[in-house]
């Protein structure tokens, strides 16, 4: 994407991403052709990387490959991850794989071709502060140039019109392991670090891991599958009353289609978060494969009689958790349906507890005057995925992946991304360089009028819910 040839080199932008994960990747990808848009993002980090402490071999992207960074909104895009293989020359390979879930390593690898040929990204680039500049009517974004080691090297400052926030999650670390992870005399690692520490782990003599969802089940694995049988000495727990499977059933998955961001975004805010929490199986089980996996390595464990050493126990949450001795960790664990408690004495932790959005404050404390928020404190977010600021504000604030509350559990979702980008491009640009489909899902989600919702392809929307949200 070059800068227009009318621009002035001082002049302001139209756009600046805040972070390059996969989101924003996705809209400077779809970005890249519209000559007459100038933009930047920054990200401080020296080049892409996409969850590497959790590229374990075999591990696959949970949607299918054709939803990459543009396809579903541009398949002839020369982003496409069908022309990341033809580049690298891997394409008759791929068509005779049969594979609709790529790896993650290979999603990762994709990614880091596209981000390797765009012209607008800005890596080393540490954005400490975004204003508002009510004399100028525009966006003030000051940065931090940080050299190889990633130390500051210079300060800098761009004007723009818009905004685009793609700072992405951070690990999460429940509270009573938190002091554990802060210690490093025994290994107690996030499972985003998990490939780093691999071997410590590996060669530890009891390993736990606490989280039963895709990535704690990942990492169980993975661990099962390089400790010696009759000895493995793992065990495996979490919050989740079952070791649940993804619900992945076709109409099951249209939960992940615009057409439900829409209705989702409409029904009233105490109706949303109660949605939110109950949908947990949406995107928080375990894929089919995997627990197949795991429970084909387990029963091949048994065939020379006996068990394999591992216990696996869904339903048990840490209340506390201490070390003994500086060697060892001691886990105060309770039974959420017999509420019953033990202790489990264990060398090693592996903390497969998810992922939270960052949050937006210290970011954005020069517009926190601006700021709508709802009941619970949280920013308000529009259709268009517009933080919903005050009218004296003129231009927009876009968020990707920080607006679950609002557009519900498709908002982390690769399969949305291209959408997702292509939306903001048509509310930018005020016309619509990506037409989008008018219907995107054969369920029909909610009631209007007696008749089925039908979103139209030219409005966001089209149709007054029966209870209006933001």
């Amino acid at each position: 994407m070059n800068t227009p040839a009318h621009q002035a080199p001082d002049a302001p932008r139209d756009l600046v991403g805040i972070g390059i994960g996969p989101f924003n990747l996705s809209l400077a990808a779809l970005a890249d052709p519209l000559t007459d848009l100038d933009a930047v993002f920054y990200e401080q980090r020296p080049d892409f990387r996409w969850h590497p402490g959790l590229l374990i071999d075999g591990a696959r992207v949970q949607v299918p490959f054709l939803a990459d960074l543009v396809t579903l909104v541009d398949p002839a895009s020369p982003w496409t991850f069908l022309n990341h293989l033809r580049a690298r020359e891997r394409l008759f390979p791929f068509y005779f794989a049969e594979r609709f879930h790529i790896e993650r390593a290979e999603y990762d690898a994709y990614c880091r071709w596209v981000a390797g040929n765009l012209p607008a990204l800005r890596f080393h680039h540490q954005v400490d502060a975004v204003r508002w500049n009510p004399e100028r009517d525009l966006f003030e974004v000051d940065y931090t140039q940080l050299d190889a080691d990633g130390e500051a090297e210079a300060l800098g400052r761009t004007h723009t019109r818009n905004v685009v926030l793609g700072i992405g999650t951070e690990p999460h670390v429940p509270d009573p392991l938190r002091p554990l992870v802060e210690d490093p005399a025994v290994p107690v690692v996030h499972a985003a670090d998990y490939l780093r520490h691999r071997d410590t782990l590996l060669a530890a003599g009891h390993v736990t891991v606490i989280g039963t969802g895709q990535s704690g089940a990942e990492v169980f694995l993975d661990l099962l599958r390089h400790r010696p049988a009759g000895r493995e000495r793992l065990h495996w727990l979490g919050r989740t009353e079952a070791l649940a499977p993804m619900e992945y059933s076709k109409l099951g998955l249209e939960h992940f289609t615009p057409d439900y961001t829409r209705y989702f975004h409409g029904l009233a805010e105490p109706v949303r978060d109660r949605l939110v929490a109950a949908q947990w199986q949406l995107h928080k089980g375990i894929d089919a494969d995997t627990t197949a996996a795991i429970h084909d390595e387990l029963y091949r464990r048994t065939l020379d009689g006996g068990w394999p050493d591992t216990t696996l126990t869904p339903g048990v949450h840490v209340r506390t958790a201490g070390r003994i001795a500086a060697t060892q960790v001691e886990l105060h664990l309770e039974h959420e349906q017999q509420k019953t408690r033990s202790r489990l004495t264990t060398d090693a932790v592996v903390l497969a507890t998810g992922h939270r959005e960052r949050p937006l404050g210290r970011l954005l404390a020069g517009l926190d005057p601006y700021m709508r928020r709802d009941s619970s404190e949280r920013p308000r977010v529009d259709d268009r995925h517009r933080l919903v600021l005050d009218p004296c504000v003129t231009g927009n604030v876009y968020v990707q992946n920080a607006e679950t509350h609002t557009h519900g559990v498709g908002t982390p979702d690769l399969g949305l991304a291209a959408w997702r980008s292509a939306t903001v491009l048509n509310d930018l640009t005020g016309r619509e360089p990506y037409p989008l489909p008018a219907r995107t899902a054969f369920t029909t989600f909610g009631l209007q009028g007696g008749r089925p919702q039908l979103p139209s392809a030219r409005h966001h929307r089209a149709l007054t819910p029966l209870v209006d949200g933001i």
